[in-house]
């Protein structure tokens, strides 16, 4: 069950982002309320978990080369401050900075758009302990950087299959029985829980 819970993790963390509407479902939702068509939801939600995966991906291949030339004590604190940084920016200016794409765009402008929203939001950030983790033998011996990129990458399709899933979920539900404007009433304040959910994950790796 220990060597699972990483697994759980990531796949845990893919359902949150999942949910979280800048991740790209309510624009999927936008997309195909726009152009009426559900054929153009659902195709919106591949370049979205493209997008998302090539951000996650593009964190842990620089959390794991950064291992290359730092021990393993030394990259859980710079990893830590780095999340830490990522917190406080997106709690100063995450509401402020959002990535503008219309609606007349295509596949892979909405790829970019996922992609910088993912990056901007520091969404592959929260996997670094679990990536760590699943990136370490049991003696506590880092494994070697093919290995571990390897491990990195098959935690992304994990993440982002969770992910794809959720915003899939959520998408069709709201697009065929919902209206947008019911979500005025419904609607959570994600940024301050995506940066509660950077400030324990960067304390993680700082404490653990």
């Amino acid at each position: 069950m220990t060597a699972l819970l990483p697994w759980l993790t990531v796949a845990g963390l893919g359902a949150f982002h999942g949910i979280n509407p800048a991740m790209g479902w309510l624009f999927a939702v936008a997309l195909g309320l726009h152009r009426r068509s559900r054929r153009v939801l659902w195709l919106s939600l591949l370049p979205i978990a493209i997008g998302h995966a090539a951000a996650v991906a593009a964190m842990l291949v620089l959390i794991v080369t950064l291992g290359l030339v730092l021990d393993f004590a030394m990259l859980k604190v710079v990893g830590g401050l780095l999340i830490l940084g990522l917190a406080a920016q997106h709690a100063i200016y995450g509401h402020r900075h959002r990535v503008n794409i219309g609606m007349q765009t295509g596949v892979t402008g909405l790829g970019i758009w996922s992609f910088m929203m993912a990056t901007s939001h520091g969404a592959g950030a929260m996997l670094v302990p679990a990536v760590l983790a699943l990136c370490v033998a049991d003696g506590g011996t880092p494994f070697p950087a093919g290995t571990s990129i390897s491990v990195s990458l098959g935690a992304v399709a994990l993440h982002t299959g969770a992910m794809l899933a959720v915003t899939g979920i959520i998408a069709a539900v709201v697009f065929e029985w919902l209206d947008l404007s019911l979500l005025r009433t419904m609607w959570i304040n994600f940024d301050v829980l995506w940066t509660m959910a950077l400030v324990i994950t960067g304390f993680i790796l700082l404490l653990a």
